[in-house]
């Protein structure tokens, strides 16, 4: 009965990872999860939220020029 025993058990320890792998790695299944959260993280891009990241970039270039300027007064 050892070598039965120790035959399923390698079995079910090469079964997890091989099956875990398989799972992980269909279509259907990136699909839903990682391309919905990508699409989460980055939305697609639209004119509204172009021009807040203008101006965003305007106040930080701005802000540090004026730090610019006042570290040279001191």
């Amino acid at each position: 009965m050892g070598v039965k025993l120790e035959v399923f058990r390698m079995l079910l320890y090469l079964s997890f990872p091989v099956s875990m792998f398989w799972v992980s790695n269909q279509a259907a299944y990136f699909e839903e999860h990682v391309v919905r959260r990508k699409r989460e993280i980055f939305p697609p891009d639209d004119a509204n939220r172009r021009r807040q990241m203008q101006e965003l970039k305007k106040r930080v270039q701005k802000m540090h020029e004026e730090k610019v300027l006042r570290a040279s007064r001191d």
